[in-house]
């Protein structure tokens, strides 16, 4: 099997949204902090790189959406006016 610069971009994409997750659920970030907002953009922009090389549209814009969203956080995140994600009940 040869593994392409490609696959290696999904595989890194993959890993990126997937810390992300992680760190989440172990409760070492918060939705709203910049690092959970970088390893979406950064894992997402990746992903849909490797969408569009196999030309897996769905998987394209699944991922370019929370591309564009988690470029938004960011942006807000450096401005400043990032308000928490998260609900209380």
């Amino acid at each position: 099997m040869i593994i392409d610069a490609y696959f290696l971009m999904g595989i890194a994409g993959m890993l990126c949204i997937l810390a992300g997750f992680l760190l989440i659920q172990t409760h070492k970030v918060t939705a709203d902090s910049m690092l959970y907002d970088v390893l979406n953009f950064v894992g997402s922009a990746l992903l849909v790189i490797y969408g569009i090389v196999g030309k897996a549209w769905p998987f394209v814009i699944l991922n370019g959406v929370f591309t564009a969203y988690s470029l938004y956080d960011i942006a807000k995140d450096l401005e400043g006016v990032h308000t928490s994600k998260i609900r209380k009940a």
